[in-house]
């Protein structure tokens, strides 16, 4: 946590309940520390251009980038196939682990993300509804839908975990998430089970995907999502605050209320437009938080830029282990998250001092 003294120092909370001054030297390791992200995000962004059902060396790929000839079947290949893909990847990743993040700060709950509090449920009913019962079926189309889902079901966990004297406190938003989750959770496999054709759509983007997408179906989810991502990040310094709660947040100047909105859209935007995107992908935003805050401690602040350039590159190298890992077909971007997230997050919730906020 950063606060700044009558002197203009900026105090922060280390993570393991002590406090120390924030140094130069140590914003500019976390400086440094977000260029390595970024150079490793490119890095993942052009493995994900080459490495597939047929390896195409970089060379090729950059040349596909900067001099294309759409008579070479390889240059076809990387702008139509994994160009796409790799930009929803990016851009998802970005989505789902900046989401985490700000849930996690919102309910002051490091085990909050968009599946245990339920938008992701919310989201996926409604775009199952859309499918199903008004038989919609191109992406685009989701995204009302999604957005619709995501936000009602925000606010309604919100509304249920406030009941009580004790107000929004952490544990009863955990339990509201978990069980509005699950009812939404089984109206949606209600609604793909009445129905054959639904199922069949369904069961494929259920699983969380970020192939076979077009450059036409990301012209909706970049701005969708970008703006999520710009009113995330602008409620950073607030989630600080907001941090040591609502009464003495109010006295350092934070406007409660309003960060709470804006906090509320943004992770609307965020999981409603993944979900519409890429369909339900799991451990994303639970876990890229927990590992940002193992190195730049609590502060909003680090934790959202470092999660908004990590969580692409966790996705892209998921999605690249799930093109090699099969010797016929691929593994579904969704299935690999989980199986990579699994032991990661068990490690790293052993380790009080990693997921403390």
């Amino acid at each position: 946590m950063s606060l700044a003294t009558d002197d203009g120092t900026d105090v922060s909370n280390t993570g393991a309940g002590n406090r120390s001054v924030d140094s130069p030297h140590r914003n500019g390791t976390l400086v440094v520390g977000l260029i390595i992200s970024a150079v490793v995000l490119v890095l993942a962004a052009i493995a994900s251009l080459a490495v597939g059902s047929r390896a195409i060396d970089p060379a090729t790929v950059l040349q596909s980038l900067f001099s294309y000839d759409d008579e070479n079947p390889l240059h076809l290949m990387v702008m139509e196939l994994r160009v796409p893909r790799t930009l929803l990847g990016i851009i998802v990743g970005a989505a789902l682990a900046v989401c985490g993040g700000l849930i996690q700060a919102f309910t002051r709950n490091p085990l909050a993300d968009p599946g245990i509090l339920g938008v992701n449920a919310g989201a996926s009913f409604a775009v199952t509804f859309a499918v199903g019962v008004l038989g919609l079926t191109t992406p685009g189309a989701y995204v009302p839908f999604a957005l619709a889902g995501a936000f009602v079901l925000t606010m309604l966990v919100y509304i249920l975990g406030s009941f009580g004297a004790s107000g929004a406190t952490p544990m009863k938003l955990t339990l509201a998430g978990v069980a509005l989750g699950a009812a939404f959770t089984g109206f949606t496999t209600a609604i793909v089970l009445r129905d054959h054709s639904t199922l069949q759509v369904m069961r494929f983007w259920g699983v969380g995907s970020i192939g076979g997408r077009t450059l036409d179906q990301l012209t909706w989810a970049v701005p969708l999502i970008v703006t999520g991502l710009l009113i995330g990040l602008l409620c950073a310094r607030s989630l600080n605050a907001l941090a040591l709660g609502d009464d003495l947040a109010q006295a350092l100047g934070a406007r409660v209320r309003v960060t709470r909105v804006l906090v509320i859209i943004a992770v609307t935007l965020l999981a409603g437009t993944s979900v519409a995107a890429a369909g339900p992908i799991a451990f994303v935003g639970l876990m890229i938080p927990h590992i940002v805050r193992w190195f730049t401690g609590p502060d909003q602040r680090w934790v959202l830029a470092y999660s908004m350039l990590i969580g692409p590159s966790f996705l892209l190298f998921a999605d690249i282990i799930g093109r090699v890992v099969l010797p016929n077909g691929e593994m579904r971007v969704g299935i690999v998250t989980a199986l990579l997230g699994a032991p990661i997050l068990i490690v790293l919730v052993r380790r009080k001092w990693v997921s403390g906020l």
